[in-house]
């Protein structure tokens, strides 16, 4: 198990102080999300990510011996305003296309909402909005194919593809090698399940687990009524069946922890390498 950082959850620095910060903390891998770490004008401009952002963005990945996990692009493509549509399906394919240059693991996504707000509501969960994602979702993974990067995406309790079942309805309707799973355990709960968590990862594991090419790793706890999530060993999360299935059946799997902080990242990562050594 490869463990890494959201990058937008360590220090506010410069790129390159930033990735040092990760090596420095122990960590291997990191998550880029371009709008997240760089200035917008430039990491929101399709026209921007030329080979030349890649390649700088790849040498400072490589002079501190951290990889890019994940190109993380969080964009609806079940968004209903067909001008919207196109723009997102472009945005999507000029990531791919930087990707493909700077040796990302993966391109990672979401899967949205049938609505221009990307907000959650009963009509997420309808065979409509799944048929609307998919459709949108195939073109991407067409371009991906064609430029040899793999596509993640990565379900949601309230969003489109929400539990194991259409997660795998997805991916043998797309039925692409480029197209596979970021898994979170944890964006699969909601507080209606939360007393059969084990299940859900069990059934997820069993659904797509053959599929999962990157992990985020991150703690629930309650708190009146609500599902919280936090930083890993910092709730009330039982790791014993995830890390037995990475231990077992990904043992090199990029894993990005997520709701941490600057201040205890190296605490989750240290519980983490703990959790997955007694696994």
């Amino acid at each position: 198990m490869q463990l890494g950082l959201r990058l937008h959850d360590t220090k506010n620095l410069p790129f390159d102080e930033r990735i040092a910060e990760v090596a420095a903390q122990g960590f291997s891998c990191g998550h880029l999300a371009l709008a997240k770490v760089f200035p917008k004008e430039i990491s929101t401009a399709d026209e921007a990510l030329t080979p030349g952002f890649a390649n700088y963005v790849r040498k400072i990945f490589v002079k501190h011996n951290v990889d890019c996990a994940v190109l993380g692009c969080y964009l609806n493509l079940a968004n209903p305003n067909p001008v919207t549509l196109a723009q997102t399906t472009h945005r999507y394919m000029a990531n791919i296309r930087f990707a493909s240059i700077l040796g990302a693991g993966v391109v990672g996504t979401e899967t949205g909402a049938p609505n221009e707000g990307y907000t959650y509501g009963p009509e997420c969960y309808t065979e409509e909005a799944l048929q609307i994602f998919i459709k949108n979702l195939r073109p991407v993974v067409e371009y991906a194919e064609k430029m040899g990067v793999i596509v993640a995406i990565e379900p949601v309790f309230k969003h489109i593809v929400c539990n194991p079942e259409r997660t795998r309805r997805v991916l043998d309707t797309i039925n692409s090698p480029n197209l596979q799973i970021i898994f979170d355990p944890v964006n699969l709960l909601d507080i209606s399940n939360i007393d059969h968590a084990d299940e859900v990862f069990a059934e997820a594991i069993d659904a797509f687990g053959d599929d999962v090419a990157v992990m985020h790793l991150k703690d629930y706890r309650v708190q009146d009524g609500r599902l919280l999530a936090c930083g890993a060993g910092l709730g009330e999360m039982n790791f014993d069946r995830i890390m037995k299935f990475l231990k077992t059946k990904k043992p090199y799997i990029y894993a990005t922890l997520e709701n941490t902080t600057p201040e205890d990242a190296v605490q989750c990562r240290e519980f983490l390498e703990k959790e997955y050594a007694k696994a």
